[in-house]
Order: C-alpha cells, then sequence, then structure tokens
C-alpha cells in the first residue's frame, strides 16, 4: 500500500514542467495546442476574475477619487506592464518568463539567491491570489440572499472547503481546463457587461447622481492638482488590477503557433501570446475604469467598508439591487466560480515555477519535479493563510499587491538589461522610466502596508532554508544529466582498457597554469611558448610521483582527468569530456559545477562502457577538513578525495562493481 501510494503521488514527475502543469497538463506527451484567444481565457480567469473585488477594494482605497485612480492604473497598464511582457514573451517563448530572464543576467550565487527571493515574491502573488480569490468566492457565498442562514459567519470554513476542493480536483486532474476557462471567461464577462450597461442607463436616467458625486469630490477635494496627486499617491493599492501579467507569459506553451515555428524560433506562438496580452489588456481596462465609474457613483460609501454589503463585491451589489435577484445570484454564482478557477490557475503557475527552478538549482528534493506532492504542500499552506487572514479579501490585498508589484517591477528591470543588452538605447530609456515607476509604486505600497512583504518575508525565508537543506542534502548526488565522451576522450578510454585497468590521476587544472605562471611570469601555459620538456614537467612530475606512491609500473597507460569548475552555483549538468594530448601525456578535461561529482560520473560511465573498473588516484587536499566540506558545497571544490568516494557510495552500492579510489 505505502509503494502504491508513493508511485501514484510521483508518478508525474518530470525533468521540466511542460507547459503548464497540475489540471492544465494533459495526460499525452504530445500536448494539443489551443487558439490565443482561448488560452486568454485560461489566464482570464486570473486577471479578469479581479473584477470580483477590485472595484470595492479601489472605492475603499480611494473613495470619490476612485475612478481617477483607476484611470492611473489604466494608464500603467497599457504604457507600462503592456510593453513590458510583450517583451518577455519575446525573449521568453516557452514559458520561462522575467524570472528567467533575470537568471540569464545575474549568474552565479548572487543570481540564485536573487532568484530564491523573487520566487519568494512569486510565492506569494499566486498563493495570496489563491487565498484571496477563494475568500472572496465564500464572501459570494455569504452574501447572496438565497444561501442558508447557517452559512453567517462561516466564511473560513468556506474558504477552506473550496481550497480543499481545489486541491482534490488537481490530484486527480482533467484535461479540458481550457474549455472550461473559455466558458466561464464568456459567461462573466458577459453578466459584468450588462450589470455596468444597466448601471450607466441609470446614471443617464438620474443625472443628479453625477451632481452629488461631483460635488461631494470638490467639497473634499477642492484643487484638482490635489485630486491627480492623491489618486497617484493611493494608486499602489489598486495594483491588484495588475495581476495576470506573469500568467499570461507562464501558459504561452498551450498556444498555437503557426506550421513553419521551430522550438528555438516560435515566431507564430509570440506573435499570438502577444495578441493575447493586447487584448487582455484592453478587456479588462475598459471593465476596470467602467465599473469604477458606476460603483463609485451609485452606492454609498459606507457599503465598500468592512462589514458593508458591498464590501468585497460591488459589481454583485449592483446586480442584486439593480436586476433582482434571481439575475444577482446568476451572477454571484458565476464569480463564485471564476474566482475559485482563478485559485486553479494560479496553482497552475506554482506549480510551473517550482519545478522549473528549484531542483535544477538542487534547492528541492527530487519529488518537487511531481505534481501531486506540491499540490499537497501548496493546498495546506493555503489553508494555514486563509486561517491566519481569516479569509479576510481586505487583509490580503496588501500581500497581493505587494507580489504582483514586485514581479511586475523584476520584469520592467528584466527587459531594460535585455534591451541594454541589445543596444537598443531609446528602448532601454523608455524601460528604464517604466521600471522607475514601478520601483516607486512597490516601494510606497510597502511603506504603506508593510504587511504584504512581512508575509512575503515569511515565504522567502521558507524558500531560502528549504534550499539550503535540500542543498546541501542532496549534494552528494551524481549531478550529471547526461555524460559523453567525444572522439579523443572515448580512444584513449579504449586503448587503456585493452591494456589492463583505466588508472585516472585526478588533476587540477589550475596547478599547471599557476607553476607555468610562476616560472615564467607571463600568462597561463597555455598562452606561452615554452620547450616541449619544460611545457609538460608538471604532468611529468605528478605521473612520476603517482607511479612510487601507487607502484604503477612504468609502462601502465595513465590517463588525467582535469575539471574546470564552471559556475559552482548550477546544480546538475551535461557534462562533455574532451580528450586532449598534452606532449606524451592523456589529459581528459570537462567543464562542471562541481568536482567530485563529476569524477564519479565520469568513472562509473567508463566503468559501464569497458566493463572494467577504473582506478583513480588524488592526494590529500590540505587545509582544515571543515572548510574544505563548505568550499565543495558553494565552490565545487574542496575535499575532493573523500567526497567523490562518498558519491560513488551512495551511487553504487555493490562493493566489487565500485570504481576504486586511492589517497596517496
Amino acid at each position: 500500500m505505502r509503494h502504491r501510494l508513493k508511485a501514484w503521488l510521483l508518478r508525474d514527475i518530470t525533468e521540466e514542467p511542460a507547459g503548464q502543469p497540475g489540471p492544465l497538463r494533459k495526460p499525452s506527451r504530445e500536448e494539443h495546442k489551443h487558439s490565443w484567444w482561448k488560452v486568454m481565457c485560461l489566464t482570464g480567469v486570473d486577471y479578469f476574475s479581479t473584477l470580483g473585488y477590485q472595484p470595492a477594494i479601489a472605492a475603499l482605497a480611494a473613495g470619490l477619487l476612485a475612478p481617477l485612480a483607476t484611470l492611473v492604473l489604466v494608464l500603467l497598464t497599457l504604457f507600462g506592464a503592456l510593453p513590458v511582457y510583450r517583451r518577455v514573451a519575446r525573449e521568453s517563448p516557452h514559458g520561462e518568463g522575467s524570472i528567467a530572464m533575470l537568471a540569464s543576467h545575474l549568474p552565479k550565487w548572487g543570481g540564485k539567491l536573487f532568484i530564491l527571493v523573487l520566487l519568494g515574491f512569486a510565492a506569494t502573488d499566486f498563493l495570496i491570489t489563491m487565498t484571496l480569490s477563494t475568500a472572496d468566492a465564500s464572501a459570494h457565498v455569504i452574501a447572496n440572499p438565497f444561501a442558508p442562514s447557517f452559512l453567517s459567519g462561516k466564511q473560513v470554513i468556506i474558504t477552506i472547503v473550496l481550497l480543499m476542493l481545489l486541491t482534490a480536483v488537481f490530484l486527480k486532474g482533467f484535461t479540458d481546463a481550457i474549455g472550461i476557462a473559455v466558458g466561464l471567461v464568456t459567461v462573466f464577462l458577459t453578466l459584468n457587461f450588462i450589470v455596468i450597461l444597466d448601471s450607466f442607463w441609470e446614471i443617464a436616467q438620474n443625472t443628479h447622481l453625477i451632481t452629488e458625486w461631483r460635488s461631494a469630490l470638490t467639497a473634499e477635494h477642492s484643487n484638482p492638482w490635489m485630486m491627480i496627486a492623491i489618486a497617484l499617491i493611493v494608486f499602489p493599492k489598486l495594483a491588484l488590477g495588475l495581476s495576470g501579467f506573469e500568467t499570461g507569459v507562464a501558459v504561452m506553451p498551450q498556444i498555437k503557433g503557426d506550421p513553419g515555428d521551430t522550438e528555438e524560433n516560435p515566431r507564430g506562438r509570440i506573435r499570438g501570446v502577444r495578441r493575447l496580452l493586447t487584448t487582455a489588456a484592453l478587456i479588462m481596462c475598459g471593465f476596470l475604469i467602467t465599473s469604477s465609474i458606476v460603483t463609485t457613483i451609485l452606492i454609498p460609501q459606507k457599503e465598500f467598508e468592512a462589514g458593508g454589503e458591498a464590501n468585497g463585491r460591488a459589481l454583485a451589489y449592483l446586480a442584486h439591487e439593480n436586476l433582482g435577484n434571481v439575475f444577482g445570484t446568476l451572477y454571484d454564482l458565476s464569480t463564485i466560480a471564476i474566482l475559485w478557477f482563478a485559485g486553479a490557475s494560479a496553482l497552475a503557475g506554482l506549480l510551473n515555477l517550482v519545478p522549473r527552478y528549484l531542483p535544477r538549482f538542487g534547492m528541492a528534493p527530487e519529488w518537487a519535479r511531481a505534481v501531486r506532492p506540491l499540490v499537497l504542500v501548496f493546498g495546506m499552506i493555503a489553508v494555514f493563510v486563509t486561517v491566519y487572514f481569516k479569509a479576510s479579501v481586505d487583509a490580503q490585498s496588501s500581500a497581493y499587491a505587494t507580489g504582483v508589484l514586485v514581479l511586475i517591477t523584476s520584469a520592467t528591470i528584466a527587459v531594460t538589461l535585455s534591451a541594454h543588452a541589445h543596444r537598443h538605447r531609446p528602448k532601454t530609456w523608455m524601460f528604464g522610466v517604466v521600471a522607475v515607476i514601478f520601483a516607486y509604486t512597490t516601494v510606497v505600497n510597502i511603506v504603506e502596508r508593510p504587511e504584504g512583504v512581512q508575509v512575503a518575508s515569511f515565504f522567502i525565508g521558507a524558500i531560502l532554508v528549504v534550499s539550503l537543506l535540500s542543498r546541501v542534502n542532496r549534494a552528494f548526488e551524481l549531478r550529471a544529466t547526461s555524460l559523453e565522451f567525444d572522439e579523443t576522450a572515448t580512444e584513449f578510454i579504449s586503448e587503456a582498457a585493452a591494456w589492463g585497468p583505466v588508472e585516472i590521476i585526478a588533476h587540477d587544472p589550475h596547478t599547471v597554469n599557476n607553476t607555468e605562471t610562476k616560472r615564467s611570469g607571463a600568462r597561463p601555459w597555455t598562452e606561452t611558448k615554452r620547450s616541449g620538456a619544460e611545457r609538460w614537467i608538471d604532468y611529468d612530475e605528478k605521473a612520476a610521483q603517482q607511479r612510487a606512491d601507487s607502484r604503477l609500473g612504468p609502462d601502465t597507460h595513465i590517463i588525467f582527468l582535469e575539471v574546470n569548475v564552471t559556475d559552482s552555483s548550477e546544480f546538475a549538468t551535461d557534462l562533455l569530456v574532451h580528450g586532449r594530448r598534452r606532449g606524451p601525456h592523456r589529459v581528459l578535461s570537462v567543464d562542471s559545477p562541481a568536482v567530485a561529482n563529476s569524477i564519479a560520473a565520469i568513472l562509473l560511465h567508463i566503468r559501464d562502457e569497458t566493463g572494467v573498473n577504473p582506478n583513480v588516484y588524488f592526494e590529500w587536499s590540505e587545509g582544515n577538513p571543515l572548510l574544505n566540506l563548505l568550499r565543495f558545497l558553494f565552490i565545487g571544490m574542496g575535499e575532493v578525495a573523500p567526497v567523490t568516494r562518498e558519491v560513488l557510495r551512495r551511487a553504487e552500492p555493490t562493493v566489487a562493481n565500485r570504481p576504486r579510489v586511492h589517497i596517496g
């Protein structure tokens, strides 16, 4: 039973996320692609569903100035976020998003830590999307006049039940998520259009409402410039209306491209996602500005406050008040469905991010590549967050806005760096200005509502701790995703195996460089002109010493093995072993993030290819053993000999089949 449960949980483990994991992944290996407008509905369940609570949050934050503050949001969407993510779509056409763009500009450990922090904010964004949208769905359930009275005051319980249902759906899986999304978005936007159109008709019939609003607005804010200033100040609180852009890029693999598209240049897919982003932004901006106008004019301000009938459900309030409870209930049902499905979209975003980065960095267990265990983990965290915030939409809005703004700000920085790297000066300046605006907005949001950073800090801290522990725990894995010998290297191994055991001497490539530089005062030996005998003196000395220490005969075929450490912050990599002749000596050379793990992988490959267990010879490392171990964990070098043996021991439990490690 235990093995069957484990097999079920890990059945869908993958090396890389295939488009959108979870319920958005097809059961077959060949995923069915869709038209861009259908995929727009998939990302729209996150983006468009914010209409369920955004107008109320805008009215609560900006009061009578909500339409003006929403106009600022619309302008920044169309002339800031939209151009940025159109560029992101062009440069990460496989769904990697802006985080991958930043990762390419920030290598090594500093870049990895920065990516982990961004993943913490991304986790905040997606998880709070789950809990906030589900909490708002439960608010619509309770506020409906036909809802049973015993549900009153049970918002936390209803939200948890909806989250558990969402988790169960992901565990079971379903294949036609896009079809469901198209239906939900079509119905939801149609009902919203009817509510807003009816509201404008009421305003047209009662023009005194506009006069009363303008009078109240001028009485409260007499100076037009002050109105604009206040709208700019409160705008960061409306940043929830910017959600959905990162999701829009993440679903790119679902979009059908042109017949001539290739993995390297999917031009049709890029064009499709640009249409998706532009169309979604235009639709959403239209709904945002119109919904803000009608809700601000028609709904008394006291109803937006906590406990008010329009709190978190402004358009639903108008649907019931103006179109009757039957239509209002239909609107509630569509809102509940799309808000619940927005949680599904957010969870799919998380399942797309985590397997893409953390396991590859060695900063998550291997089971983190599987969907079902992650679904359970994220489901439990979502329940905890719901209980912590008491399923309050208002309480969670700051954390949501913080996550959204940090992700968009990082995207603006990524495209600015990209434009600068491509020497597009006008675009560099344009994206740089957008980056400054979003950075300002993010800082203002953090200063005014620090609880958002506090929530994000929890996720960042959890990711950093789990990542460090996982990296240490997985340090002794082979870490080679593939291994290949070039023609010369294969020739060396074949010749050595024909004469007897393959004798490998581990050699530090920096030793030759340092020795040569000290003796000549010039650049490393690869760039100096010296006599043949003098050029290979380090290899001669090492071979002579090893023959004496290990009692190897003068005719024994010795092969040197050198590992050049590249980016030690990377965990796993493809290994390509090159064979080179250094005078009379044969040298195998490979680039890798870790010395010991690569040596172990090469030894096992030699054993499998030749059928003979190779011998490898080391010298003891100098220095403090503990410091050497830390150097191995974070720099890829250090205590090479014992670590190589430990990696071999874990990879090959049978002693007789294990390559032999000798230390002199």
